[in-house]
């Protein structure tokens, strides 16, 4: 009998005391994932007072924050898988929506999905500066693979093992999926992005807004660079 390959949800956290339990009730309702993994990148808040009563996940926690790329890295230094599949912690019900995700994979059609969000209707919907990210993710994934992904920076996937353990660069920051991407278009695997109704938590016009796009902004353009000097165009 052929052994049923094992699918894991890794799902990092920071500061998600209020999101998280909900997100986490409705990814287990997806029964086609075997394990959630929910790593605590040193919350400051009580996220991890949250995550100890739930049951029925695997919790990984530091106390230091380190970046949605190391949270990653962390978990996967701790589990077996055969698939993969990343959820941010903040989507609370539509989180079940990842299920879409995993179809496409499972039989072949595609080596990688990433979860393509709703297009903002407004220009009021599109809060905190989130257009500059995009755009530079946007052009970095075409300046090094010629091919255009729309949802460069969803961090809402599903991975096969094979593209994981070849990947050789994982950058600790907001970089991540920006590097995936292009090292995963240039081996030649297969991305597919799929139609999904998923909302999360958005990045206000506030300063603390601003200084979070900023952040993130700071962190892709850096890790285009690295990659840069590290030769992984095409």
């Amino acid at each position: 009998m052929k052994k049923k390959e094992k699918i894991v949800c890794i799902v990092p956290v920071y500061n998600e005391e209020d999101t998280i339990e909900e997100t986490i009730q409705f990814l287990k309702k997806i029964k086609e994932v075997d394990e959630l993994v929910i790593v605590n990148d040193g919350s400051t808040d009580n996220t991890i007072d949250v995550l100890n009563k739930i049951d029925g996940i695997l919790t990984l926690s530091y106390e230091k924050n380190k970046g949605k790329g190391y949270a990653i890295k962390y978990a996967l230094s701790n589990i077996n898988y055969d698939y993969l599949l990343l959820i941010d912690g903040d989507l609370r019900e539509t989180s079940s929506e990842a299920l879409k995700l995993i179809k496409p994979v499972i039989e072949g059609k595609s080596d990688i999905t990433i979860a393509k969000f709703p297009e903002a209707k407004t220009m009021t919907d599109k809060k905190g500066g989130l257009g500059l990210v995009k755009s530079l993710a946007k052009q970095g994934v075409k300046y090094f693979t010629g091919k255009e992904i729309d949802s460069t920076l969803s961090g809402q996937r599903f991975y096969t093992k094979e593209v994981l353990e070849k990947i050789k660069y994982i950058p600790d920051s907001y970089g991540i999926e920006i590097a995936m991407t292009i090292q995963s278009l240039n081996m030649g695997f297969k991305i597919l992005e799929i139609p999904v109704i998923m909302s999360h938590r958005y990045t206000d016009r506030s300063i603390k807004g601003f200084i979070h796009r900023g952040k993130q902004f700071k962190d892709i353009l850096k890790t285009l660079m690295i990659m840069k000097f590290k030769g992984y165009g095409r």
